[in-house]
C-alpha cells in the first residue's frame, strides 16, 4: 500500500480544521437567518449566498491556481477568510448585526472558499503517490464530513442558541490554524507548465477540454442538475424539520443532531467508496449511490417522522459521500495534471454554479406552492439526472479513450 506522506498529513489536518469551520459558518448561517426572518425566500438566499461565489469566480480561480503555487493560494484564503469573519464577529458581538449583513459575511468568506478548494483538489494529486489517490481522497472527504457535519453541524446549533457572536468568530479561529498547518508541507506545489498565456485564453482552453470529453462533460452537467435539485431541497429543510411551526418540531440542537447522523453515515461511506469501486466499477457505482440519494429525498416528506429523517439522512451521508469520492478521484485520473485547475474549476462552475439559483428557486416555490411541492419536485429532477448519466455509462460503447485517456471503470470491470 503506497504510503501517503508527511505533506499529505498536514493537508489533511488543514482540511480538517477549515472543513469544522465550514461546518459552523454554513449550519449557523441558517439557522441565524431563521433568527430574523420566517421567510422561505429569505432564509433560503443564506443557502444561495454560500454557493454564489462558484458562479462568479470558479473560471478565475482555476486560471490561478494553474499559474502558483497552490499551496500558497490556500493560506492567502484562508487569511483572507479569517479578515472577514472577524468583522462580523464585531458587528454581532456589538449586536448590529442582520440578515443582510450576515449574507454579506457568508458571501465573502465563500468567495476565498472557492479558490482555496479548488487549489485543494488541484494539490492533491501533487502531494500523493498515484496509487495511493483514492485512499486519500477517502480520507479528505472523511475529514470534510468530520469537520462539516459530525462536529461543525451540531456545535453550530450549540452556538445559535448560547452565542450567536461565535457562530462567526469560531470559524475565524480555525481557518486560521487551518492556513498556519499548509505551511508545513515541505515541496514544489507549482504546476510545471509552460509561460502563462491571458487568462481569457487558458479559461477558454479549459472549457474546450471539458466540453469535449463525453464523459466528464455529461458528468458536468448532471452534478450540475444535481446540485441545484439539492440545493434547492436543503434551502428550505430548515423550515419543514426545525420551530414549533413546522412538520417535525425539532430544535436547531436537535437540526445539529440530525446532521450529526448524516456524518457518521457519510464518514462510513468514505471509506468503503474505494471497494465499491472496485466491485462494480467508479462509474456504475456512483450512478447507483446517486440513485439512492435521489430516492431517500422522498422519505421526508411523504413520512415526516423525526427517528425516519435520522435513518434517512444517516443514507444520505452513505451514499453521497461514496459517491463524492469516486467521482473526485475518476476527475483527477482523467484531467491532466497542468489542466487539473482549470478544468476542475470549469467542472464544479457547472457542477455547482447553479446552486444559487436552485436555492432562490426553492424559496419561491415554497412561498407560491408549499415546502412538499418543492421536496417532490426536487427528487423528480435528480432521478431524471441520474438516470441520463446511468444512460452514458451503462451504453455498449462506454469504455472508450477520449482525447488520449481512457475512462477509468467506466464499464464495471478493472
Amino acid at each position: 500500500m503506497a504510503r501517503l506522506g508527511r505533506s499529505f498529513g498536514f493537508l489533511l489536518s488543514s482540511t480538517a480544521l477549515s472543513n469544522l469551520a465550514d461546518g459552523v459558518l454554513k449550519v449557523g448561517a441558517p439557522l441565524m437567518a431563521v433568527s430574523f426572518t420566517r421567510s422561505p425566500a429569505l432564509v433560503a438566499l443564506a443557502g444561495a449566498a454560500a454557493s454564489l461565489p462558484w458562479l462568479l469566480l470558479a473560471l478565475p480561480a482555476g486560471a490561478l491556481v494553474d499559474r502558483l503555487d497552490r499551496r500558497r493560494i490556500m493560506v492567502v484564503a484562508n487569511a483572507a477568510r479569517v479578515a472577514v469573519l472577524a468583522a462580523a464577529t464585531a458587528l454581532a458581538a456589538l449586536g448590529l448585526m442582520n440578515l443582510w449583513l450576515l449574507l454579506a459575511a457568508v458571501v465573502l468568506a465563500c468567495a476565498s472558499e472557492v479558490f482555496a478548494d479548488t487549489s485543494a483538489q488541484a494539490v492533491l494529486p501533487m502531494t500523493v503517490p498515484d496509487a495511493g489517490l483514492t485512499r486519500a481522497n477517502g480520507r479528505v472527504v472523511g475529514a470534510q464530513i468530520l469537520g462539516n457535519d459530525f462536529a461543525g453541524a451540531p456545535l453550530a446549533g450549540l452556538l445559535v442558541t448560547a452565542l450567536p457572536a461565535a457562530v462567526l468568530g469560531a470559524p475565524g479561529i480555525l481557518y486560521g490554524a487551518a492556513g498556519l498547518l499548509l505551511l508545513g508541507m515541505r515541496g514544489r506545489f507549482r504546476p510545471s507548465r509552460e509561460a502563462p498565456r491571458p487568462v481569457a485564453r487558458e479559461i477558454a482552453e479549459s472549457l474546450r477540454y471539458l466540453w469535449s470529453h463525453p464523459f466528464l462533460r455529461t458528468l458536468a452537467l448532471v452534478a450540475g442538475v444535481l446540485n441545484t435539485a439539492g440545493a434547492a431541497y436543503f434551502g428550505v429543510l430548515v423550515l419543514w424539520v426545525v420551530g414549533e411551526g413546522s412538520a417535525m418540531g425539532l430544535t436547531p440542537s436537535g437540526y445539529g443532531l440530525m446532521l450529526t447522523v448524516f456524518a457518521v453515515g457519510a464518514l462510513a461511506g468514505s471509506m468503503v467508496a474505494g471497494r465499491a469501486g472496485r466491485l462494480a466499477g467508479d462509474a456504475p457505482a456512483f450512478v447507483a449511490l446517486w440513485a439512492v440519494v435521489a430516492l431517500l429525498h422522498l422519505v421526508p416528506v411523504l413520512l415526516p417522522v423525526p427517528w425516519l429523517l435520522y435513518a434517512t439522512a444517516a443514507g444520505w451521508g452513505v451514499a453521497g459521500a461514496a459517491a463524492n469520492v469516486l467521482v473526485i478521484t475518476s476527475r483527477q485520473r482523467i484531467i491532466p495534471g497542468e489542466l487539473l485547475g482549470r478544468v476542475n474549476a470549469a467542472y464544479r462552475l457547472i457542477g455547482m454554479g447553479g446552486m444559487p439559483l436552485g436555492a432562490a428557486l426553492g424559496g419561491l416555490a415554497g412561498e407560491a406552492a408549499g415546502l412538499p411541492a418543492v421536496f417532490l419536485g426536487s427528487a423528480a429532477v435528480q432521478l431524471l439526472a441520474v438516470y441520463w448519466i446511468g444512460r452514458v455509462v451503462f451504453s455498449p460503447n462506454s469504455r472508450r479513450v477520449t482525447s488520449g485517456v481512457t475512462i477509468p471503470d467506466i464499464s464495471g470491470s478493472r
